[in-house]
């Protein structure tokens, strides 16, 4: 019998060279537009969220939590994973292999977690008026002043950001899409649920706030996103069980079939819709760390 050449460390190269290929064409590959978003040397998004800071995170103690490919929000949280998501202003989708989240030190200190103040002077005159924090990036519904509920929100990212001012909403439109992007380069129009539109500039571009993914960080071309899984699930086909649903709730307060007459999907113009306020400065992102394990507030 004739027994191979070969030696073991001859061999344990090989294993290691094939292993490294296979690693680079999964990590160099382009996502279809379906695809899960992941970590690559492609993405030029920011991948630590523990570095972009909210004033109001500054009173809770939390740790970054490294995102490995065997974690979800799900697995590492259980039924808290919604609270740690909203904390985070991150959807599921985006929760991914490579990304650096805040985890509390203790779960209690997020459940009530809402940035914005419970009661707002600007907003009494007022049924209904929105509130949106871009330095917070949040969201808050008042009724008279009074907060009614509140949620985070995705505003525009440097370059494109999201006009501050007082405005009212003047259109709903609950399967609006986008008329200047596509969710990939061949896709569809992007999609734009529950969608309120706030304002029109010179250019006659619309800002709407609606549906759409929240990656942890000022994101979008002007408009205000929310969370709402319902259309991930629909356009991405994830989450399996949609639960922030967000935008839903937003739009079901603030435009009313009571008040606006019965809805039809299609682009209704609106008188006298709730007021809208847009502040603040986008947060800080502090530079790259090094040792992100040490990190802390």
């Amino acid at each position: 019998m004739r027994y191979s050449q070969m030696t073991w460390s001859h061999r344990i190269v090989l294993v290691g060279l094939f292993t490294a290929l296979l690693v680079g064409f999964t990590v160099l590959r382009v996502p279809r537009a379906i695809d899960r978003p992941a970590a690559s040397v492609l993405d030029k998004d920011i991948e630590d969220l523990t570095r972009i800071v909210y004033p109001s995170q500054q009173e809770i103690r939390w740790h970054p939590r490294f995102i490995r490919p065997q974690d979800s929000l799900e697995s590492l949280y259980g039924p808290d994973w919604v609270w740690v998501a909203r904390f985070n202003r991150v959807d599921r989708r985006h929760a991914y292999p490579g990304v650096t989240i805040k985890e509390p030190d203790t779960m209690a200190d997020i459940r009530t977690y809402a940035p914005l103040p419970v009661e707002y002077g600007a907003a009494r005159p007022y049924a209904k008026f929105i509130l949106v924090d871009k330095t917070e990036q949040w969201l808050g519904a008042y009724e008279h002043g009074a907060l009614k509920f509140s949620m985070p929100a995705a505003t525009g990212k440097p370059g494109t950001e999201t006009p501050d001012g007082i405005f009212r909403i003047d259109a709903r439109h609950r399967n609006h899409t986008s008329s200047l992007y596509k969710i990939a380069e061949e896709g569809d129009q992007y999609p734009m649920d529950n969608a309120l539109r706030f304002f029109i500039d010179n250019k006659l571009i619309g800002y709407w706030i609606h549906a759409r993914d929240l990656p942890g960080r000022p994101a979008s071309h002007g408009c205000i996103g929310l969370f709402d899984e319902a259309m991930q699930k629909r356009i991405f086909e994830t989450p399996a069980d949609p639960v922030l649903l967000d935008s839903q709730k937003l739009y079901a307060w603030a435009v009313p079939d009571s008040l606006y007459g019965p809805d039809d999907g299609s682009l209704q113009q609106l008188a006298n819709g709730p007021v809208v306020e847009v502040r603040g400065a986008l947060p800080q992102v502090l530079p790259p760390r090094h040792d992100q394990a040490t990190a802390t507030p």
